[in-house]
């Protein structure tokens, strides 16, 4: 927390800087071993994406790094993971000391590579993005304003080669063939039922186009698929001008007009609506990079994925309801919503959520598809509100203020050897991609060394959980071995199409905690390891709160334990002397963090609906470590009259007449102003020439 920028060039973080040597030891240090990485966190120090192809250990794979020995003379570089000697290509002949590819300079821990791996035989065809917009039309005409109003503005935000798409649901669901220019043209699907894949090809014309492709995605045909995709998916410059476009369509869009009886809720089908737009993009995007963008204003009430009856009598489902095991809705909808995110995955498209409503829409059983394919998602109260407005905008916007979203990845991790991988905690799926690195016990998406990432942006952040191997010690001597090693490959298409390899590669060292513990401790970073607890007790209270036939998990009293554990191993005290007892500055901040993590919406749901919840724990489980701390711990920082703004506590003791304090929790920002500083705002004091140097400073200095 002391440095500026503790995420530095790499963007990795880590609980423990310095690592015990085997498993027992680890054991002891409580908090787990722990790395979290913001993939695609942006730094002036990377250097330009390299234009060429990385070199590849031929026996464990991992990539040409500056932790690489090489001997120049003989051409060879050696793996520090597998210790494998590997020969540089010929067209690394001219490499010496003094002449270093960028691979080997010291500085250059982290590198972007652009691949030419695209499969279509027209190397000159790129992959734009592909958006697809689902529209509730179960709202009110204001609310169905504010969404046309939106998504015209997206449109002029997109850039020109962007395909879109547009498919309205309400009690039924309408895929608009945009590309049909002689009339409006919609294919009609009922809302009742679950419709499977084929017949969504089979109705809208695409079975034959889903069969022109090989099993690796290839059109068996010399053109590309541009019949399938200009049907339903248009340029964005063309949504100005052809008769049929995105915007003569929101013009014509209505409400839903199927009839709501008194005392009923409207009947939205958006389960059905989800696996249709599903179906759509699988057959005309299939392995590339798209976005399904759904616009939600309600809860699902018909068909697969309905979270509630239409009788406003029915209420939605509580977490009351959740523990008791009486939401007869709930489990059918997440097994449903678990198919859609395979489906997804498989194809490599990515879910985003924007939900718009006074009561809840069902975030709690979509989050599975959701989190699992990367996507974003964003709760307000109308489409009218800032909150929704601005954080859409923000998808389409370009330059410094983009989200730099990126589409269809994957991530490998490459470790030493004594290193075991257990799973990640957050928005990617696990690939089933066994290997040595994989850890017995599974933690989050598990069980591999390989993960798709969907969706991922500037602000993605993973944990992923270590653990170590049995053995005391490896095969290499220890002298010989004092730094551990990991590696993160990360492919993704950027948004113009390209195919890059971004490869961050991270050491730290060994050390013998029975010698040197003392060591061990300065490497403790307690903002990370306060945020990494804060995911496994959320990860903990979804997965293990409804085992039958246990108690429910109970994250306040695990937490209350991990505090006791780590105080009685690192801080120092005199038995029966509670006076006595000390902790390390390294750990001075981390009790505190585990007292506002234990009062925090991840832990205490209660005035929290499961929506609400679900959505507070995707942002923890995705955003980096900073931002996750302000989660946790808001940040209150004081501006007074008489000094420059500075932290403070979050205390009463805080609150003082003179002051502004301004309280952010990342969900939501508090300004207060002190009593005086009021009265001179009141009366206008900021306003006067005559005061402005006084005072203007400490009022305009603070947001508001």
């Amino acid at each position: 927390m002391a440095h500026t920028d503790p995420e530095g060039v790499d963007g990795v973080r880590m609980t423990w800087n310095l690592w015990p040597r085997n498993k027992v030891e680890a054991s002891k240090c409580v908090i787990p071993l722990a790395a979290t990485i913001a993939l695609l966190r942006p730094h002036p120090d990377i250097p330009p994406t390299l234009p060429y192809a990385p070199l590849r250990c031929k026996t464990c794979s991992s990539l040409l790094n500056p932790f690489s020995r090489v001997d120049f003379t003989a051409k060879i570089w050696i793996c520090p993971f597998c210790y494998n000697r590997n020969h540089f290509p010929p067209h690394y002949a001219q490499i010496s000391e003094t002449s270093l590819p960028a691979e080997l300079y010291p500085q250059y821990t982290t590198l972007q590579y652009q691949l030419n791996n695209n499969p279509n035989p027209n190397p000159n065809l790129s992959h734009p993005p592909v958006f697809l917009f689902l529209l509730d039309t179960c709202v009110i005409s204001e609310e169905l304003d504010f969404l046309k109003s939106a998504l015209r503005q997206a449109l002029g935000l997109l850039p020109d080669n962007a395909l879109v798409g547009l498919v309205s649901f309400g009690t039924q669901v309408q895929v608009h063939e945009l590309g049909f220019s002689d009339m409006s043209k919609v294919y009609v699907f009922r809302g009742s039922k679950e419709i499977t894949k084929d017949q969504i090809l089979e109705q809208l014309g695409l079975a034959t186009v889903r069969r022109a492709y090989s099993k690796g995605g290839m059109m068996t045909q010399a053109q590309p698929p541009s019949a399938a995709v200009t049907r339903f998916l248009l340029p964005a410059s063309d949504c100005e001008y052809t008769l049929n476009s995105v915007r003569f369509v929101l013009d014509e869009l209505q409400n839903d007009q199927w009839p709501v009886l008194p005392g009923k809720r409207p009947a939205r089908c958006t389960g059905v609506a989800l696996s249709v737009a599903a179906g759509l993009l699988g057959a005309c995007n299939p392995g590339t990079g798209a976005r399904i963008i759904a616009l939600v204003g309600g809860p699902c009430t018909e068909g697969p994925g309905s979270i509630v009856s239409n009788d406003l009598s029915d209420p939605v489902r509580s977490h009351k309801d959740l523990d008791k095991d009486a939401a007869p809705y709930f489990k059918k909808a997440v097994k449903f919503y678990e198919g859609l995110a395979r489906q997804l995955v498989s194809q490599g498209h990515v879910l985003d959520l924007f939900a718009s409503a006074l009561d809840q829409v069902g975030v709690a059983e979509i989050k599975v598809a959701v989190e699992k394919t990367g996507g974003l998602v964003v709760l307000s109260e109308s489409f009218g509100h800032s909150v929704f407005k601005d954080s859409f905008k923000r998808v389409f916007e370009d330059g410094e203020q983009s989200l730099g979203l990126c589409f269809n990845g994957t991530l490998e991790i490459n470790c030493s050897k004594e290193i075991k991988i257990q799973g990640i905690i957050g928005p990617c799926t696990s690939l089933e991609k066994k290997g040595p690195s994989v850890a017995d016990t599974v933690i989050g998406e598990g069980n591999t060394t390989a993960w798709k990432l969907c969706g991922l942006d500037k602000s993605t952040c993973l944990t992923v959980l270590f653990d170590l191997s049995s053995s005391d010690r490896s095969n290499t001597p220890a002298a010989a071995n004092p730094q551990l090693y990991l590696q993160f490959l990360t492919s993704y298409q950027s948004p113009n199409g390209q195919s890059v390899l971004r490869v961050t590669t991270v050491t730290r060292r060994w050390v013998d905690v029975d010698v040197t513990s003392e060591e061990l401790v300065q490497g403790f970073d307690q903002e990370t390891a306060a945020v990494v607890m804060a995911r496994l007790a959320s990860l903990k209270m979804e997965t293990e709160c409804h085992v039958l036939n246990q108690e429910a998990f109970d994250a306040t009293r695990w937490l209350d334990r991990l505090l006791i554990r780590l105080c009685s191993k690192f801080g120092d005290y005199r038995k029966d002397d509670p006076s006595s007892f000390t902790l390390n500055p390294s750990f001075s901040l981390f009790p505190q963090f585990m007292f506002n993590l234990r009062r925090s919406q991840f832990v205490q749901v209660f005035n929290n609906s499961p929506d609400e919840t679900a959505y507070f724990r995707m942002l923890l489980n995705r955003e980096n470590i900073s931002n996750a701390a302000v989660m946790i711990q808001p940040s209150l920082i004081s501006y007074s009259f008489n000094s420059l703004p500075a932290p403070a506590l979050l205390d009463v003791a805080s609150i003082s007449a003179d002051r502004i304090l301004l309280l952010d929790s990342y969900f939501s920002v508090v300004i207060f102003h002190g009593m005086t500083i009021a009265q001179w705002r009141n009366m206008g004091y900021h306003n006067q020439p005559e005061h402005q140097a006084c005072f203007c400073t400490t009022i305009t200095s603070s947001p508001g």
